[in-house]
């Protein structure tokens, strides 16, 4: 019988990308849902479904039972207080590590968790590795960089702005930055689970040697588009402007935003290039997208939604 692989983040950004990936590498599925309804992106993937989130004690144990690996892929990345980053982004991975003592456990974690100084979420990313990190049994914590690709909404508006030939970008000119497309980091976290290397915390990027520059992510985006877009440099004091009205109305009741003031320290920070690629090496991850092909590709996926 093939193993079990239980998945928290099953509905997300990244979640149907690597269900996609561990399901065609033969893994039975188990998958944390909030509530039930249709999942179109599980057509043709047969998998168990425990109803529940990741602060239930009591689902957190119906779905880890017997697993022979986990993948602990939820996260919050904006919130209402600094203080509600934790039980998700913490919490949960501590009570994961706790619940499944002898199975793999796979964090999803993010760069951000390299300079928890700068933001809550952060912050809050490197205490989940740390409660991972504490646990006996065998982990990884896979920080993912700037991630893309079909079924992201956060990065969309970027694409809208450049299809009116506006690319807006934070003023740090020497900034460099890795990027991943959703269908690599999928690729590179299945293949984690399959052939788990020693435990640690780990980076993942596309392989782009020395990263990227704003002015590439623009030039790519326009390609993609058919456009030539005028590079709108954006100073700090407007965006933290910004962030503080969004600040504002949350503090009212309004609508949760993840522009705040942690997001634009993290936006103006200059370096959020990938350090090392030990796990692309030690799993034998071939990333297939560029930064060209990826935006490429999901400018594509973007227009057949009617999305852009």
């Amino acid at each position: 019988m093939s193993k079990l692989v239980a998945v928290t983040g099953a509905t997300g950004f990244v979640g149907p990308h690597l269900i996609s990936a561990l399901a065609r590498r033969g893994w039975r599925l188990r998958l944390l849902v909030r509530r039930w309804s249709p999942l179109p992106s599980l057509a043709g993937i047969d998998a168990e479904i425990v109803l529940g989130d990741v602060l239930s004690e009591p689902a957190l144990q119906a779905l880890v039972r017997g697993a022979d690996a986990v993948v602990h892929a939820a996260g919050l990345i904006k919130a209402r207080t600094p203080a509600d980053f934790l039980p998700v982004n913490r919490d949960s991975a501590a009570l994961l590590s706790a619940l499944a003592p002898e199975a793999t456990l796979v964090l999803l974690s993010s760069l951000a968790a390299r300079e928890p100084q700068l933001s809550a979420y952060g912050a809050s990313k490197r205490a989940g590795e740390d409660a991972v990190a504490a646990r006996s049994g065998p982990w990884l914590a896979v920080r993912a960089p700037a991630v893309y690709g079909p079924g992201d909404r956060e990065t969309l508006a970027y694409f809208c702005s450049v299809k009116f030939n506006l690319a807006p970008q934070p003023w740090v000119p020497s900034a460099r930055l890795s990027l991943i497309h959703v269908s690599d980091l999928a690729e590179a976290l299945a293949l984690a689970v399959e052939r788990p290397p020693a435990p640690s915390i780990y980076e993942v990027d596309d392989g782009a040697a020395g990263a990227y520059s704003y002015a590439d992510m623009a030039r790519a985006a326009g390609a993609a588009l058919g456009r030539r877009p005028w590079q709108v440099k954006v100073p700090r004091p407007l965006m933290a402007g910004i962030a503080a009205w969004n600040e504002l109305r949350q503090s009212l009741g309004g609508p949760v935003q993840i522009l705040t003031q942690g997001k634009v320290a993290e936006i103006f920070h200059p370096d959020w290039s990938v350090h090392n690629r030990r796990l692309a090496a030690a799993i034998g991850f071939q990333p297939r997208y560029d930064l060209t092909a990826g935006f490429g590709d999901t400018v594509q996926w973007y227009r057949r939604q009617h999305w852009l």
